[in-house]
């Protein structure tokens, strides 16, 4: 063996210059090898030969290297070594035997002093995934629970996480179904100077591995992810160790490929890259002190829901592979997160999940009708698929709720500042905003006031029959005062004839023409006859002023919206503004070109982009359904000419 490990370049350099090992992973979990290429030559054994590896574990100070060198190099320090009470090897390092194409893993140890440990024991798990053989070395006179509860929650542990994801490389790689289905045999290599060891004074073939694996169950640590369990004991008085029975297990072992067989070392390199990228990322400091070595925290997503604080389920880095966040339970609602949403209850009947939202113009309405409509029937819900499913005043007697008709309610869980509302709900008072802000202007451009426009062509629609039509009245029938074009007019609603509000600001129930029983406007002259003796008979049963009295209520909810424009123009800009559009505050030019702006150069933001523009480097329209803009709306040059929202 001697002349064979001479040979070697690899030993070649451990004579010459002290060293015969590598570092592999640092003990931040990093690889420190970039390629196959790059380990190949760093271990110094061929491409194409099928190689098994072997990882020692125990505490630190029970000699793991010192037992890695004496075994296969003869007692070359391969390994670094040291006498003194820390830890000599950080991180992982290793070492290639080539007598039995054995790839060797020298961890850190347990116990020791570190400020990650957490990450230490995810990474100790890692080697152990990757390995074929793995030896546990103690010099415990008994040997103590922790080394049943290290081996089976790491057990455990490959089985819940690593598993599905070695099984998953098999499948992509084509590699061989050992890789993911059977884990290493474990050796466990006790030392003791005082006490026997186990299964001493029995004649039964294999009662110790039978009372390891009692003693196992005990714990309730099974160690079932392990293809083997095998004891070796040495019982050393006077030094030095006796290594002969060990060494002779594992080349046992090595040579048996009934469970595992050799492999090329891409294969490995493969799998630890992989399980490196799947678990990595700081772990929160909270779980250093969880009593299980190997808790379910090490391995998930750590992001918390900001509602209701549940962890992320999924493993780590799952939206590399396009998989969300998920949590078990019901979420709560935070308004700060407005994380409540609709979902339209036919297409969730159908397996689809779309999202409906209250809106005040529905994409198939113009900016003019869809008003009236929100003026005379309130909100709507429209589901992308279904169309039109609600109207909040759609039949104003006996209308049913949506939530548990036409849609169904979910709270969700807020994984980050922007899932704090959807793609529709962030600009949806910006939409509100813009749909009533160009009804106003465009009523103003033809010299109207916007309510009295409005709510003058409401009225000549649903008036009784006996009212005068606001087009004919241009005067005030008591007084004679002409109408200003801004005035509002005023119906009796005893004889119908049009009034300012001097000349009809009196209160009375008209019973006769259907109002009643409380006090409606009329003019003077009617209040007078109204209170004599002489009223006259019942002429109206008022069935026909429904559609009236339901639009003096919707013209309250008009008057509504339009004060909005009462207020700072500012304020309100800012209260609507969606969340990727850049604040007034911070525009000071033109994003197209440049120009600064002024009190007569308005800012414009891009629908799509959310920049700021002059009229002049905006005036374009199209939907941006990416941004919830599924009608027309004011876009920038540059993005009206991209076609990702076309």
């Amino acid at each position: 063996m001697s002349a064979v490990l001479l040979e070697h370049p690899l030993m070649m350099k451990s004579e010459e210059e002290g060293e015969g090992s590598f570092l592999l992973v640092d003990d931040d979990e990093n690889l420190q090898v970039k390629d196959v290429s790059d380990l190949l030559t760093k271990l110094g054994c061929s491409p194409q030969e099928p190689v098994k590896v072997l990882s020692i574990f125990g505490n630190t100070g029970d000699g793991k290297s010192h037992t890695l060198n004496h075994m296969f190099f003869g007692g070359r320090e391969v390994f670094s070594t040291s006498p003194s009470q820390d830890s000599c090897t950080i991180g992982v390092w290793a070492a290639y035997y080539p007598p039995l194409s054995l790839v060797l893993l020298d961890t850190e140890g347990l116990l020791g002093m570190t400020d990650k440990q957490n990450q230490r024991l995810r990474l100790l798990l890692k080697v152990l995934a990757v390995s074929d053989l793995v030896i546990y070395r103690t010099r415990a006179e008994r040997l103590h629970n922790d080394m049943f509860q290290f081996l089976g929650n790491a057990s455990k542990a490959y089985l819940k996480f690593f598993t599905p994801e070695l099984k998953a490389l098999s499948s992509r790689c084509g590699l061989e179904v050992t890789l993911s289905s059977l884990g290493p045999a474990l050796l466990i290599f006790h030392e003791t100077s005082r006490t026997d060891l186990l299964g001493h004074g029995s004649k039964v073939h294999g009662q110790a591995e039978t009372d390891l694996l009692k003693r196992f169950h005990e714990l309730g640590t099974p160690p079932e992810a392990f293809s083997s369990i095998h004891y070796v004991g040495a019982k050393t008085v006077v030094p030095p160790t006796d290594f002969s029975k060990l060494k002779e297990t594992v080349k046992k072992q090595v040579l048996d490929t009934s469970t595992r067989s050799s492999r090329p070392l891409a294969h490995m390199f493969t799998a630890l890259q992989s399980l490196s990228e799947r678990f990595s990322g700081n772990i929160p400091d909270e779980q250093v002190h969880i009593t299980s070595f190997f808790p379910d925290e090490y391995f998930t997503c750590s992001l918390r829901c900001l509602s209701c604080r549940s962890r992320c389920k999924n493993r780590m880095n799952h939206l590399k592979d396009g998989v969300p966040h998920r949590a078990d339970g019901l979420c709560q609602y935070a308004h700060e997160y407005n994380n409540k949403v609709l979902i339209c209850r036919r297409c969730y009947e159908s397996g689809r999940e779309m999202l409906v939202i209250p809106k005040t113009v529905a994409s198939t309405d113009s900016p003019w009708m869809g008003l009236a409509k929100y003026a005379w029937s309130g909100y709507v819900l429209e589901c992308r698929v279904c169309g039109i499913v609600y109207r909040s005043r759609q039949y104003w007697y006996g209308n049913k709720e949506p939530d548990g008709s036409v849609v169904r309610q979910e709270v969700r869980h807020v994984w980050s500042e922007s899932d704090s509302c959807s793609v529709d709900q962030h600009n949806a008072a910006q939409r509100v905003l813009d749909g009533v802000t160009l009804v106003f202007q465009s009523v103003n451009e033809y010299s109207a006031g916007p309510t009295r426009a409005v709510t003058s062509w409401v009225t000549d629609r649903v008036a009784p029959s006996y009212w005068r039509p606001n087009a004919e009245i241009t005067e005030c029938h008591g007084c004679k005062k002409v109408f200003q074009t801004a005035e509002q007019k005023h119906h009796c609603r005893a004889c119908g004839e049009g009034f300012c509000h001097t000349c009809s600001n009196q209160k009375m129930p008209v019973p006769e023409r259907g109002w009643g029983p409380s006090p409606v406007r009329v003019c003077e002259k009617c209040h007078s006859k109204g209170h004599g003796k002489d009223r006259p008979a019942r002429e109206d049963d008022g069935s026909n002023l429904l559609p009236r009295k339901v639009t003096e209520m919707a013209q309250g909810t008009l008057n509504v919206v339009s004060s909005v424009i009462e207020y700072p123009l500012y304020y309100v800009k800012e209260a609507a503004r969606p969340s990727y559009w850049v604040s007034d505050q911070e525009i000071t030019h033109c994003h197209g070109c440049k120009k600064t702006f002024t009190p007569k150069l308005s800012r414009h933001h891009c629908r799509a982009c959310g920049q700021g523009f002059c009229q002049g480097c905006s005036d374009f329209q199209r939907p941006v359904p990416s941004r919830g803009w599924y009608h027309p709306v004011r876009v920038c040059k540059s993005c009206n000419t991209k076609k990702e929202d076309l």
